[in-house]
């Protein structure tokens, strides 16, 4: 629980200063003038840490005993503060406390949780308040446990088929530069001493190579480097920079269709659990379009969001934003025709779910030959190229 520095004055006007323990400003305010003292100023206690996120893992394994704690006939408070002394994750230990303090200040569990955005996300404050609205809190916390599980194996399966290039291309990276540091200088002393013209091959190795050591290619390239993923993290950060660089994620070659799968099943399987919580469609879609996690996709959700507050239907827009499927606008369109839409949507999603599994084998499979080629292109290129001026040798020497 954060630490604050507290100053204020006593019904006799003497000034105290001290430190509390309290969940927030407002908590530690509340305090004082319950003790009849005048507030002069609070502020966090310099030093005082800050709570990092929480796994997913974590929040599922916590919702789920909520949801059974709830369902057994608990009092919130008690199993809120049954679920703070058993967890095995000390953040959440620590946000349970304050939630708890929160609840029992008169708040609602929607309004505590949404405090603590390191644990529980705008869809899971959603969820609560749609379950205590509608007296089925258990029922909710259950359901929001098995799309958090669904959701994150989604996300994890993507993640791991994104790391594997990259590893790849970083042994290449180490590969080259340690040949062109290490190896290549010793023929290029080799060839030196001998009156031998070198092919078009060897001389671009060793080109590379002197590049590399001198001060622009052991400075130079690192620094642009860095400059570069700053430059990009920086222009992603803006509207525009967001929308141009998650379209050419999109539109990307084979990785393209997985991340496009994978965000149909987030979208399908967010809105329907969002709408078969009690949550409304206009709410559900902001909330949707909010989790996506990429921003042409946000902009085509908030288009059929528009749609909606306009009278018109959900499927318009997303047909119109060529990021959906046909399949997936025509079954949302019999959804919302049929009054079925959560169960469409769920059925989407279980359906979109095996085809992320599919493009994640397809794109791995595909992946190992052509990663295989690549290293084996560049490294033994770069050693080919400098035996080719040793086959020379030889042949003048049998000439």
């Amino acid at each position: 629980m954060p630490t604050f520095e507290y100053t204020a004055r006593t019904a006799q006007g003497q000034e105290q200063t001290g430190t509390i323990d309290l969940p927030n400003q407002e908590a530690v305010v509340a305090h004082l003038r319950k003790n009849k003292m005048l507030v002069v100023r609070v502020r966090e206690a310099k030093g005082t840490k800050k709570l990092g996120r929480v796994p997913t893992k974590d929040v599922v394994i916590f919702t789920r005993q909520f949801a059974t704690m709830i369902n057994s006939g608990l009092p919130l408070v008690q199993a809120l503060d049954i679920l703070a002394k058993q967890t095995d994750n000390k953040i959440l230990s620590e946000v349970t406390k304050q939630v708890v303090y929160d609840v029992e200040s008169g708040h609602t569990l929607a309004d505590a949780l949404d405090k603590h955005k390191n644990a529980f996300n705008n869809l899971y404050v959603s969820m609560v308040q749609a379950g205590e609205a509608g007296g089925i809190l258990d029922t909710i916390l259950l359901r929001l446990a098995g799309f958090m599980e669904k959701n994150d194996a989604i996300v994890r399966k993507v993640k791991g088929a994104m790391v594997y290039p990259l590893v790849i291309f970083s042994v290449a990276a180490i590969a080259v530069t340690v040949l062109l540091i290490f190896v290549i200088p010793t023929f290029q002393q080799m060839f030196a001493s001998v009156n031998l013209e070198l092919p078009l091959p060897t001389r671009i190795v060793i080109m590379l190579s002197d590049f590399l050591q001198s001060p622009f290619g052991y400075l130079g390239i690192p620094i642009v480097a860095v400059s570069l993923f700053f430059g990009i993290k920086s222009y992603y950060k803006t509207d525009k920079g967001q929308l141009v660089l998650d379209r050419i994620l999109l539109n990307f070659p084979i990785l393209g269709d997985l991340l496009r799968k994978s965000a149909v099943s987030r979208f399908t399987r967010t809105l329907g659990t969002l709408i078969a919580s009690g949550v409304s469609i206009l709410d559900g879609l902001e909330i949707t379009a909010r989790t996506s996690g990429n921003r042409v996709i946000h902009d085509a959700v908030m288009g059929s969001r528009a749609s909606i507050a306009g009278g018109e239907t959900i499927a318009g827009p997303l047909e119109k934003s060529g990021v959906f499927p046909p399949m997936v606008t025509s079954m949302i369109a019999v959804g919302e025709a049929t009054g079925g839409l959560d169960e469409m949507l769920s059925k989407i999603a279980d359906f979109y779910d095996e085809e992320v599994d599919a493009a994640v084998g397809t794109l791995l499979s595909m992946m190992e030959p052509v990663m295989i080629v690549f290293l084996g292109g560049v490294v033994g290129g770069m050693i080919v190229a400098m035996y080719l001026p040793i086959f020379d040798m030889i042949n003048a020497v049998q000439g």
